[in-house]
């Protein structure tokens, strides 16, 4: 197949002046030079302007803060190029990251988009949490590996006529508008996920962030799946799904000594244990990266997450129940045809 040559860079930015400059310069120096870089600017209030300015690339603005969807639509309304590839400012790409990705891209025909997956070592390697995060997210990215149905829009690559066919992302879905825009593209074209195309993310450097980010995340995505009836293909497998409900219960569990006595504090620790065991893969890869000290910290870290996002599920799945005002705000047609 004839590969699409012409690549427009659109960088998403709100605030992002720690990383910008790491990320315009992974972008410049491609393999693969792009035809254009446009840096989209979300009402930022630090130097995001300044930086992207000096490196040369174009800047468009948001006329108000809308979040990451809204800007990468308006970055692809001032794109020329034949592919569309879409990366965050906290991300810096592998030098052949681009060439890589048209390489998927020209594979074969049915193939719609390409995401890359994170290197497990973040961006700006500032704590153990960043580090925790770049290890999970890896994983858990890499392990899904091959056709998904969940878009990764921090390092993605589209073909600029299926992007215009599909139309752009929900602006109604400020924290969920990729898991929307994987079921609408798995639907048409393929969506592969390859370790072939990488780079190196600025994970959250703070439990609090994180822990409140996924909770948000989390809460939001049940409306989209209660409409599709399914998860989406990669990255949230069923096993991971029972982990966190597995990681919840045993938190709620920790009573049962109080009403049945010393026996029953065995449950909570054989949950525990299941929680685990359902995302076994992942530790052992934990292990053999960072050795048993820091497998410790990760095993206490992915279930404090765990029980996050079962938290965050059960919170959206009462407000869905509750609420009609939260069904029709998250009521997308893509979803449910």
């Amino acid at each position: 197949m004839n590969t699409p040559r012409t690549v427009s860079v659109i960088i998403p930015n709100y605030n992002g002046g720690r990383t910008l400059e790491l990320c315009l310069r992974s972008v410049l120096t491609q393999h693969h030079r792009p035809a254009e870089v446009i840096v989209v600017d979300d009402c930022s209030t630090d130097d995001s302007v300044a930086i992207a300015e000096r490196a040369g690339a174009r800047v468009v603005r948001t006329p108000r803060n809308s979040g990451c969807g809204v800007a990468r639509n308006l970055g692809a309304t001032h794109a020329s190029g034949a592919v569309l590839f879409f990366v965050d400012s906290d991300v810096a790409l592998e030098p052949d990251a681009i060439s890589s990705a048209l390489s998927v891209l020209g594979s074969e025909p049915t193939i719609g988009a390409v995401c890359g997956i994170e290197h497990p070592v973040p961006l700006l390697n500032n704590s153990l949490v960043a580090r925790f995060r770049a290890l999970q997210y890896h994983y858990w990215s890499a392990s899904s590996e091959g056709n998904v149905s969940f878009l990764f829009p921090n390092i993605c690559a589209i073909r600029a006529d299926v992007f215009a066919e599909l139309g752009p992302f929900s602006a109604a879905l400020r924290q969920t508008e990729e898991v929307d825009y994987g079921y609408r593209l798995s639907r048409r074209y393929r969506l592969r996920l390859t370790s072939a195309v990488r780079g190196r993310h600025d994970h959250d450097a703070r439990l609090v962030t994180l822990l409140r980010k996924l909770f948000q995340r989390g809460r939001l995505r049940v409306p989209l799946y209660a409409k599709a009836r399914r998860f989406a293909k990669g990255f949230e497998t069923a096993n991971r799904a029972y982990a966190s409900v597995a990681a919840l219960l045993a938190v709620v569990s920790t009573v049962l000594p109080l009403a049945a006595g010393a026996l029953a504090a065995a449950v909570p620790v054989l949950l525990f244990a299941v929680s685990v065991g359902l995302d076994a893969g992942m530790y052992r890869f934990v292990l053999r990266e960072q050795g048993p000290a820091f497998l410790g910290y990760f095993t206490v870290m992915q279930f404090l997450v765990n029980v996050t996002i079962a938290a965050s599920v059960a919170v959206g799945a009462a407000q869905w129940i509750a609420s009609r005002r939260f069904r029709v705000l998250y009521d997308t047609p893509a979803v449910t045809s």
